[in-house]
């Protein structure tokens, strides 16, 4: 932003004095095609050399104020890439971290999800155990069903949301 203030002033400065040249240390200034020396014209009286001189001066200052104008539409050009460059990082970072997110709300999902079905394939496993072995009472019966019944739709839950 200071650069282009910079260019801009330059500039700015150059276009009000266009029309001033220094030739041989004296100061002309030129309208259309007439040449002034202290506001009397003097385009006539001046050789056609120095005349040369004066308008190669001219033209060169004019150069430079087109070079000036050119680079300050570099640079502004060069900012606006500069600013769009940064919002595409933004939004680079932004889209990264939401999936960084979901992956981490997914690997939690699968967690949850196989925690519930190792329970649910635990308590299956030790009520068939306790089964065979006869040490279950119609009571204690009734609750490990109950109970594998809660893993498996513990089981279930975590594998919708899966």
């Amino acid at each position: 932003m200071k650069y282009l203030l910079i260019v801009l002033f330059l500039g700015l400065g150059f276009v009000v004095n266009a029309q001033d040249v220094n030739f041989n240390g004296e100061p002309y200034e030129i309208k259309k095609d007439k040449i002034f020396k202290a506001g009397v014209d003097v385009t006539e009286t001046l050789s056609e050399e120095d005349k040369a001189g004066v308008l190669a001066a001219f033209n060169s200052k004019m150069a430079q104020i087109k070079n000036a104008e050119e680079t300050k539409k570099r640079v502004e050009k060069a900012e606006k890439e500069q600013e769009k460059a940064e919002k595409e990082q933004k939004q680079a970072e932004k889209k990264q971290k939401k999936a960084e997110k979901e992956l981490k709300k997914s690997q939690k999902a699968q967690s949850k999800y196989d925690k519930a079905a190792k329970k649910h394939k635990d308590a299956l496993s030790k009520y068939e155990k306790l089964k065979s072995k006869g040490k279950l009472s119609p009571v204690d019966e009734e609750k490990w069903l109950d109970k594998i019944e809660k893993y498996k739709e513990a089981s279930a839950k975590a594998k919708k949301k899966l």
